[in-house]
């Protein structure tokens, strides 16, 4: 049976997430911590699944409209992917992360990053974009690199957490290209990029038990209806005050979560 508070957390998730394409670890995660109580490996196992299958429907949604930029999610992709299938490995092979002691305290550190990043997101790309102007050989010639770098750290903190893959993600490649990435460009390539990555970071849990299915039923239950209506106005307003106030909600979230 469909329980109305985890699919109304889910509908706010959602909302968020098709709007911005950030939240659904970041704002999720805390939300099953704090507010539901719920163990740290279940909601971090539930989350990845909650968060690959409410981005399917809003990536689909901005992928007809054109905005995905395919050759930056590849190269995300060669870094993220590996790192989230050694974490699978790893956990398939009994290595318990849910029961490491830091793990909780992981999850509010990565969550507080994410706070700078959004709260600093204009600066860093006003850095970028000085530097991608005035140096623009040397600039788009580490553009490779840096990328599937950037894509290593946020599948290892993904595969740990659930957290980064939207909210740090956007932040790096705002960063690594800042001409390239539009507003609307950035939440749908970020959004695509998650959604395998989410996926392969949660089979090893999936296989582990660690999934509640009634959980995740109820929290997509509110997520998808609310992720199309995110996603159809993400062309229309602007995210950055939802960013900003994303970001003070998580702040007081990462600080209950490590405290």
């Amino acid at each position: 049976m469909i329980d109305g508070t985890y699919a109304l957390a889910g509908a706010l998730t959602g909302f968020v997430v098709g709007l911005t394409g950030v939240g659904g670890g970041a704002l999720m995660t805390p939300i099953l911590l704090i507010v539901f109580g719920v163990a740290p490996g279940t909601a971090i196992a539930t989350d990845l699944w909650f968060a690959a299958i409410t981005k399917i429907v809003g990536a689909r949604m901005h992928h007809n409209h054109g905005q995905v930029d395919w050759q930056v999610a590849r190269r995300l992709w060669l870094g993220s992917l590996p790192m989230a299938m050694l974490i699978v490995v790893l956990v398939s092979f009994g290595v318990e992360f849910v029961r490491v002691e830091w793990l909780t305290k992981a999850i509010g550190v990565v969550v507080l990053i994410t706070v700078v990043g959004l709260l600093a997101a204009p600066k860093l790309v006003a850095f970028a974009r000085g530097r991608r102007i005035g140096q623009p050989a040397r600039f788009k010639a580490m553009q490779p690199a840096l990328t599937l770098v950037s894509g290593a750290v946020l599948g290892l903190c993904v595969a740990l957490t659930s957290v980064g893959a939207g909210a740090l993600g956007s932040v790096m490649l705002l960063y690594l290209y800042p001409l390239r990435m539009t507003p609307h460009r950035l939440v749908a390539t970020d959004m695509v990029h998650a959604i395998p990555l989410a996926v392969m970071a949660g089979m090893g849990y999936l296989f582990a038990g660690m999934v509640d299915g009634w959980m995740l039923a109820s929290l997509l239950a509110g997520s998808i209806p609310a992720v199309m209506l995110g996603s159809l106005l993400a062309g229309k307003i602007t995210g950055r005050w939802l960013q900003i106030a994303l970001a003070l909600v998580l702040l007081a979230a990462g600080v209950k979560v490590l405290f």
